[in-house]
């Protein structure tokens, strides 16, 4: 044996030294390589000790002793005596592998064994018992076994040891006693093998070992797997039970040992019973059991969609059974048949053993089977047909019809009229034939020969092919040539031979057109010799007909996708060598030639590689040096070691050099190396380049990743400003050859970088110039490591002549601030008092009209009541989901076309249709659409209207895909937030006005997610703020030309004069129902007759949504009078009054109409005035403005509201009603022209005002609370406000005035503002301009409760400032503590929040056309497409995506005239 210099280099490059042995002069073999010296080559000089047991070895550093043998580390005889060390023996009784010298007794017989032969064997009769056998003597025969006389031990691992009776080389023990016997449960299997060992008394060790098995038969439930054990295991037949004694069995007829004894079922026919009908199932057996006495007889169990049906059974013999008559029955039409599992059982559970799986097939001859074609192509067996009278499939005896009103598959009538196509596919093709054409549909024949010669696809004969030959279903036939003169035409599919029946002919509603396919060009236009690039050929066209080949010369290259105007394919490796090739293209047989040529360029090499070595994470840059490395799309570095290989991207830079990111080492964590590793392959996957996948001329190696330490044991590190921040560690500088290599490190304090120095051990950190508790954040290569946080705290001592000179400026501050007060003081004192007497003058005015207001409260309290006890939910008339979403969306359009299926010319529309999806794939690309709403904001002419338009059109695309139009609008959010600050506008200006795309979406997503909510929640106290509003001014004389009123909230709509005016009840007779009940209804005297007109219908049709009313334009007012007199009242008739140039309405006094007078409202009459003044009335009568206008939009003003009174044109004639409009000189001063006394005008207000306090309170209430009788808070508003704190908090913007800015500026201000102010978005009211003035009111108080600006108030403030100046602070308190009770809600998770909104999209899945919305937004697009373009080639992310591409495409298909 010798330890071998003759691997002399490879000791010099460190390997470790290898023990070889040397049997005579022909034969070595080298048996064990040990590590000797830690690093470094071993020199040529080694000796051994002076007793040869331990060999010198030296390197350039270190002296090493190594053992000449390490037989310790065998522990068996086989190892030991197999590994060919010559030291080693195998010493018998101790059980180890030792040198001879060590083993005690080594010369006796037998107890040391040298050679693999000589070890010991073990073998036991029987060797296995059951568990139910107890102290069973077993006989133990043992080869090469020393002498014993020291006597042994049995050992049944830990279960039993009891002593040996030694006879020669046999040993008698005994199994174990019942109570040691090992637990064998089902679960485990059958058996359990226990090593059973021989233990030597002389040394207390086991030296000797074979299987033994314990069986169990009891874990058998079945007869067959009982007598297949390959134990000694038999079946019971009567008492149901498998053991391994026999004598156990009751009967001697019932003992079964093979499994041809066993009861079983013998394979049956496929078992065929349809649904709900009676009929026995009768079953072949063999050895069935005649139950005993006390036993119960046989049922069948049949588990039907996982419920259990019990059938009786009959035993006919042993070897038949029937399960009785019942009817079966399956849920569900999705399956036409349904496999049962059929178990047969007798005595209650024994269960009968079905070998072959017999199972029942229940089926339904009309599921899945909607046509005749599928009945009759059903299985004959079923005995389905088609029973016409009825269409549909069902069983013969289910059909009510003679039999020549069935067709059954074979008989009389098997042929199905009527067949139908329903899908073609392609729908283009090229002239010169070839394309398969699949058709779909139904009733196509159940024989092939049927439809042999009898399609036609476009009046060219199409041939069937057999293979693709679905009977009744589908037929795939390759089209013929077409003549020049054919374009286009449909399918003609004949059903049967010779001349075709028009009741067997199909002819399909879409038609088959004949395209030319042409390519125009190929890119890029070279590759590597040896294959692998993707190469996009454009043209026309391309995605016509069923097949595409593409060929460079002679060879393929293989097809990958195509669209109308691309398609790829790979190419192989060239056969040719480098050089030119042309390109050809075919689809079918039209062969598409045009000068394309391709050229197959040198692979590319890699010359070197720098720097040469990584860490295990990877993702170290790595620079590599080559030729032609430009030919590659996307080239990759790998790494592959212990057969896992990792891939990391390249970036070519230069036809010569490119740029990677080194892949990790697959290194599995568990093992956390410490030493420097080689992968076993290191290379490049350039296309199919395989001389590069492994380079054999680099050393490339991987260092151990860099480690961090916690900062502290707590996490936290408390620091000084200015104090550096020292990250301890390891392997920061990896011992790289060419001295330390130096790594890419970042390390962020919050989100600040800071400068760096790094040693070995430690990086020294520069802190950033901050305070307070940040994150410390440490990235290199591919790891990413928090080592805890620091809270930087600042406490400068100060010294004493500083503190004196701060008091000192403090004092002299504070002097100043004084005087400067005392000035201040002064100077506001007169306005002070103004305002105090301004507060006094209201106290008393409230104090005065308390009466009045409790009065009128009590009064509005019972109509309200009247009006609410009908309006528990079903009552409010809520417009639909659509109707709403329009209505805030794109405010007044009636008829927006993405509600309407796209309108365009029959010829484009398959083209214009494949543009839009296009288009809609790139509006769910979010680089793209971010890029787009970018670049339009960024156009000058891309005016505000606009902005709010394509929000909403993106809006309505994206409603089915909430999650991803949320994510959208936080990203513009955040842009919009960024850019803000950039601008160094105020932050409170944030999202104050609608000024980007951003904006409008989130009100748009606001009223997406709100309307749940409006609905159970703010849509009550809202409607009844609007009807009290109604009410209230009703009860009070409105003018129907101006819109002022006696009752009001708005000065500018307010009646500034004394109306004496008295109220009226009317009895109404039912428009629809003359004979119904008189409804009494309250009007007033001075009411115009259309105003009358109008509170008639509100109480006629209290309930009713406004737009299912009568309008009041299209009755007549009738006053029934005693004895039959009937008379038309109307606003302008012939005995209306004139004055001078001024003519006023009619009202009821007019009239002279009385209390309790009979009123019916009768369709419209023309009457000669009527005729003659057409013109006059609805040009100058307000009222019917107001009936007609159907208005949606939100007013600009409210004065542009008011309409004008314009003179009649003819006759210069002005209209009136109560008051003349000042505007026309006519009014004597102090008539309208200044204010009346302020006192009356005020308490007039404030009457208003309280009367109407509570509505506006449950209002306010309900939408500032988080609780909302028991439903929660919308997870929208919790998320989106967590949403403006987290953007707070990145900006750190602390102010807490700006983020409650923000919010309200979000929600109150963007949504409830508009919903208060138009109620007539949710509800289907009509809103009168009187109306409108009072919420714009209750509006701007809602405005004032969110803002967090004080108000200071004088006598010139406006009147509704005033009106509030005493509720607003309360409000204030209320916002502040909703916006607070939210921020201390539990964060919604990322999770949670997407599953809402998925489950929002899907509620309104379908609302808006997406093809119009596309259509729409497409218009944009087509405005600015060289800008859109432009800015996507311009952005990485899009150019990774070829985004730019694609929009050309859209914009190619929408432009493109076919």
């Amino acid at each position: 044996m010798s330890f071998s210099d003759t691997a002399q280099k490879a000791m010099m490059h460190g390997k470790n030294p290898k023990a070889i042995r040397v049997d005579g002069s022909s034969r070595a073999l080298q048996y064990e390589t040990v590590q000797a010296v830690e690093n470094g080559p071993i020199l040529r000089d080694m000796a051994f000790s002076s007793a040869h047991h331990y060999l010198y070895v030296m390197s350039e550093t270190q002296l090493t002793r190594v053992p000449v043998e390490a037989c310790g580390q065998y522990s068996t005889c086989s190892e030991c005596l197999g590994s060919g060390d010559p030291h080693c023996g195998w010493c018998v009784l101790h059980n180890m592998c030792t040198r001879k010298e060590k083993c005690e007794r080594s010369s006796e017989p037998r107890r040391f064994a040298s050679d693999i032969k000589q070890c010991v064997r073990l073998s036991v009769h029987p060797n296995n018992i059951s568990v139910s056998q107890f102290s069973v003597t077993l006989v133990l025969e043992a080869h090469n076994v020393p002498e014993l006389s020291a006597g042994v031990n049995c050992t049944f691992e830990d279960l039993a040891e009891m002593n040996g009776l030694v006879e020669g080389n046999r040993i008698k023990c005994y199994s174990p006693a019942e109570k040691e016997m090992p637990r064998i449960i089902v679960d485990k299997g059958d058996h359990q093998i226990v090593q059973l060992y021989l233990k030597s008394k002389e040394t207390g060790l086991a030296f000797a070992n074979t299987s033994f098995v314990f069986y169990n038969c009891s874990v058998h439930k079945s007869c067959l797997s009982c007598v297949s054990s390959p134990y000694q295991c038999h079946w019971c037949k009567y008492r149901h039970d498998c053991t391994h004694d026999p004598r156990t069995c009751s009967f001697q007829e019932g003992r079964v040992r093979k499994p041809e004894g066993c009861p079983q079922l013998l394979p049956a026919d496929r078992i065929l019973v349809p649904v709900n009908v009676v009929k026995p199932i009768t079953l072949p057996a063999k050895n069935l059991p005649q139950p005993q006495s006390g036993q119960r007889g046989y049922e069948c169990l049949l588990t039907i969609q996982g419920n259990e049906h019990r059938v009786p059974a009959l035993r006919f013999n042993s070897s038949s059974v029937q399960c009785q008559n019942t009817s079966y029955f399956y849920d569900g039409m999705e399956m036409s048949s349904l496999p049962v599992e059929l178990t047969v059982i007798w005595n209650g559970d024994f269960s009968i053993d079905n070998p072959a799986y017999n199972k029942v097939h229940l089926y339904k001859c009309d599921a899945q089977r909607g046509s005749c074609g599928l009945c009759l192509k059903a299985d004959p067996l079923f005995g389905c047909v088609w029973c016409k009278g009825e269409n549909r499939c069902t069983l013969k005896q289910h059909c009510p019809h003679p039999e020549n009103q069935w067709l059954e598959h074979n008989g009389i009538n098997s042929k199905c009229t009527h067949p139908r196509i329903t899908q073609i596919t392609p729908l283009r093709g090229p002239r010169e034939g070839g394309t398969l054409v699949t058709i779909r549909g139904e009733n196509l024949g159940l024989d092939f020969r049927e439809i042999q010669d009898n399609v036609k696809v476009a009046e060219v004969d199409c041939t069937p092919i057999i293979e693709g030959y679905i009977p009744a279903e589908q037929i795939v036939c390759e089209m013929g040539k077409a003549e020049k003169s054919q374009y286009t035409g449909n399918v003609q599919v004949c059903v049967g031979d010779g001349e075709c029946r028009p009741e067997f002919m199909a002819k399909s509603s879409k038609y088959y057109y004949f395209v030319i396919p042409r390519i125009i060009n190929l890119k890029p236009s070279r590759g590597p010799v040896s294959g692998g690039t993707i190469v996009n050929i454009t043209g026309s066209h391309l995605d016509a007909g069923s097949n595409v080949s593409i060929m460079f010369k002679d060879q393929p290259c293989t097809y990958l996708r195509r669209g109308g105007q691309w398609l790829t394919c790979r190419t192989h490796a060239s056969l040719h060598g480098y050089g030119n090739v042309s390109v050809s293209v075919s689809i079918d047989r039209a062969h598409l030639q045009k000068d394309l040529r391709f050229e197959y360029v040198e692979d590319p090499t890699i010359t070197k590689i720098e720097p040469e070595w990584s860490i295990y994470s990877g993702h170290t840059p790595v620079t590599v040096t080559g030729t032609n490395l430009d030919i590659i799309q996307t080239p990759l570095v790998r790494a592959k070691y212990n057969s896992h290989e990792t891939l990391n991207l390249c970036q070519v830079l230069s036809p010569t050099s490119m740029l990677c990111q080194a892949p990790e080492l697959p290194i599995s964590l568990a093992r956390q190396q410490e030493v420097p590793e080689r992968p076993d392959e290191f290379g490049f996957k350039l296309d199919d380049v395989q001389a590069l996948m492994a380079l054999n001329n680099t050393n490339f190696i991987y260092y151990p990743n860099p480690e961090f330490e916690p900062l502290s044991v707590s996490g936290v590190l408390e620091l000084k400003p200015g104090s550096p921040i020292i990250l301890k560690g390891r392997n920061f500088l990896p011992p790289t050859n060419s001295g330390n290599g130096k790594l890419n490190y970042t390390v962020l304090i919050g989100e600040k970088p800071c400068m760096l120095t790094v040693s070995e051990t430690q990086l020294l950190c520069e802190s950033p110039n901050l305070t307070g508790r940040h994150k410390v954040l440490a990235r290199v290569g591919g790891i990413e490591f928090s080592p805890g946080v620091v809270h930087i705290t600042s406490d400068s001592p100060l010294s004493s002549t500083a503190i004196i000179g701060i008091a000192a400026a403090g004092a002299l501050l504070i002097l100043f601030i004084v005087v400067v007060l005392i000035a201040y003081k002064r100077k506001s004192r007169e306005s002070d008092l103004t305002l105090k007497r301004l507060q006094m003058q209201m106290d008393n005015l409230e104090s005065r009209v308390a009466l009045e207001c409790k009065e009128a409260f009590a009064e509005l309290q019972t109509d309200i009541h009247e009006l609410t006890s009908d309006l528990d939910g079903a009552g409010i008339p809520f417009l639909d989901y659509r109707t709403y979403t329009m209505r805030v969306l794109f405010p007044g359009i009636e008829e927006h076309p993405v509600l309407r299926d796209l309108e365009v010319p029959g010829y484009r529309q398959e083209q214009v249709e494949k543009g839009l999806k296009l288009f809609g794939q790139l509006i769910n690309n979010k680089v793209f659409l971010l890029c787009f709403i970018r670049t339009l904001e960024a156009q000058r002419g891309f005016s505000m209207r606009d902005r709010g338009n394509v929000a909403s059109l993106i809006m309505t695309v994206l409603q089915s895909k909430l999650e991803y139009a949320t994510d959208v609008l936080k990203h513009l959010l955040s842009d919009l937030i960024d850019r803000n600050l950039e601008s160094k506008n105020h932050p409170k200006l944030l999202l104050r006005r609608t000024e980007s795309v951003a904006e409008k979406m989130l009100t748009n997503w606001f009223t997406f997610l709100l309307y749940k909510f409006l609905k159970e929640c703010a849509g009550e106290p809202l409607f009844s703020l609007f009807c009290a509003i109604k009410q209230q001014m009703e009860k009070g004389p409105i003018d129907s030309i101006t819109g002022e009123a006696r009752y009001s909230l708005s000065e500018d709509k307010l009646i500034r004069q004394q109306i004496d005016y008295k109220t009226l009840v009317v009895n109404c007779i039912h428009p629809e129902n003359e004979k119904s009940p008189e409804i009494q209804v309250k009007v007033l005297n001075c009411d115009t007759i259309s105003q009358v007109k109008e509170k008639i219908l509100d109480a006629i049709y209290k309930n009713v949504p406004h737009s299912h009313r009568l309008k009041a334009s299209d009755m007549d007012l009738e006053w029934r009078q005693g004895r039959g007199q009937r008379m038309i009242l109307q606003d302008e008739d012939v005995t209306t009054k004139i004055e001078g140039d001024w003519k006023r309405l009619n009202m009821l006094y007019h009239y002279q109409v009385p209390d309790n007078a009979v009123m019916a409202l009768v369709p419209k009459q023309v009457t000669a005035y009527n005729s003659v003044n057409n013109s006059t009335v609805s040009r100058t009568s307000a009222s019917k403005y107001e009936n007609m206008i159907k208005y949606t939009g939100s007013p600009d003003s409210l004065r542009s509201r008011t309409p004008m009174i314009t003179p009649d044109l003819e006759s210069g004639v002005k209209v009136w009603h109560l008051v003349k409009n000042h505007e026309h000189g006519d009014q004597k001063e102090g008539d309208r022209g200044s204010k009346m006394v302020s006192e009356i005008y005020l308490t007039r207000l404030l009457a208003t005002k309280g009367t109407l306090q509570k509505f506006v309170d449950d209002l306010f209430e309900t939408i500032f609370s988080t609780a909302h009788r028991g439903s929660a808070l919308p997870l929208a508003i919790k998320y989106m406000f967590d949403f403006l704190d987290e953007q707070a908090d990145k900006h750190n913007i602390h102010d807490p005035h700006v983020r409650h800015t923000w919010k309200s500026n979000c929600l109150p201000l963007r949504f409830w503002v508009n919903v208060i102010k138009n109620p007539q978005f949710v509800f289907d009211i009509h809103k009168s301009s009187i109306t409108d003035a009072c919420l714009s009111v209750v509006a701007q108080t809602f405005m004032d409760s969110c803002s967090t600006s004080e108000h200071r108030l004088g006598k010139d403030s406006p009147s509704n400032k005033l009106l509030y100046a005493k509720d607003i602070p309360s409000y204030k308190s209320w916002v502040e503590r909703y916006y607070s009770d939210i921020s201390k809600m539990q964060a919604i998770s990322d999770q949670d929040m997407n599953a809402y909104l998925a489950e929002q999209s899907r509620m309104h899945m379908n609302e808006f056309n997406s093809m119009s919305s596309l259509s729409e937004i497409y218009s944009y697009v087509g405005k600015y497409t060289e800008e859109i373009v432009c800015s996507l080639e311009q952005d990485d992310a899009a150019r990774k995506q070829r985004l730019a591409f694609k929009l050309e495409q859209v914009v190619a298909f929408m432009s493109l005239e076919s």
